[in-house]
């Protein structure tokens, strides 16, 4: 793999703890079924890259050094 991108973009990622959310949610009498899962994993997605891009931009204004080459 050459293509990356930081974990919080990933719906592999995101899957694999909504599934395990879900799973502890089960133990207590919570039902996320499939299409549940998939919603909050898309939604988590977005979110996830929007924190991050807010990040990116902040961590821009408060730098003391210039973006060169």
């Amino acid at each position: 793999m050459e293509n990356t991108k930081p974990w919080y973009k990933s719906k592999t990622m995101w899957g694999g703890i909504v599934a395990v959310l879900a799973g502890i949610a089960g133990v207590f009498g919570y039902n996320l079924g499939a299409e549940e899962q998939q919603v909050v994993v898309n939604s988590l997605v977005g979110i996830g890259g929007s924190v991050g891009g807010l990040l990116a931009l902040y961590g821009r204004i408060k730098a003391d050094g210039k973006v060169t080459k």
